[in-house]
């Protein structure tokens, strides 16, 4: 079994026990199933990134804290090279790359995010996902299919789109190459 798996699986049971919360209310919370829920916290069932974000905003903590088990420290600015930034894997193939992770009380998560080009992806339904909040959208290269409430479009380099992430959507990249794209989950002014 995967260690970093299991540590970000114990972080999230000790906090849901500190902050005495049911399984079956994250569950909920989460959108999926109890057993589904218990699989993620018993560090059975890799986390999708929309799992942790919910998580995160629930335990009113930081998403560093998940994934490291530290807190961010810089304020004022926080300088992130090309190629540096916190790594997620997340989602099979998708790799975020967080640019402010170490930045104290953010107002968005900015991530630069890798998706892989898949043949066998490019003919069936589009995996949906929702977190609070909204988000922002901007190719860099490749392309992306995208899909939000029946909608679908293909973004080239230099489009974007914002939008309600609560309501589901969906991308993969399309054109025969992965699509790399800088994504803004962008908080409510009420949360952390």
């Amino acid at each position: 079994m995967d260690n970093h798996l299991l540590a970000i699986a114990e972080r999230i049971r000790g906090l849901r026990e500190i902050l005495d919360i049911s399984t079956a209310e994250m569950a909920r919370i989460c959108g999926v199933s109890e057993a589904e829920y218990m699989e993620y916290e018993s560090g059975t069932r890799d986390f999708t990134f929309t799992f942790l974000y919910t998580c995160a905003n629930r335990f009113d903590v930081d998403m560093m804290e998940l994934l490291t088990g530290e807190q961010p420290r810089l304020r004022g600015y926080c300088l992130t090279r090309a190629g540096e930034g916190l790594n997620i894997k997340r989602r099979e193939g998708f790799l975020y790359e967080n640019k402010a992770a170490l930045f104290r009380e953010r107002l968005a998560e900015p991530f630069i995010v890798t998706a892989p080009y898949r043949e066998e992806e490019q003919d069936k339904p589009i995996a949906l996902s929702s977190h609070d909040n909204q988000e922002f959208d901007m190719v860099l290269d490749g392309q992306m299919k995208f899909v939000y409430d029946g909608h679908v479009e293909i973004l080239n380099p230099g489009d974007s789109v914002y939008y309600d992430s609560n309501r589901g959507h969906g991308m993969i990249a399309v054109g025969g190459k992965p699509c790399k794209f800088l994504a803004m989950v962008i908080r409510r002014n009420n949360e952390r």
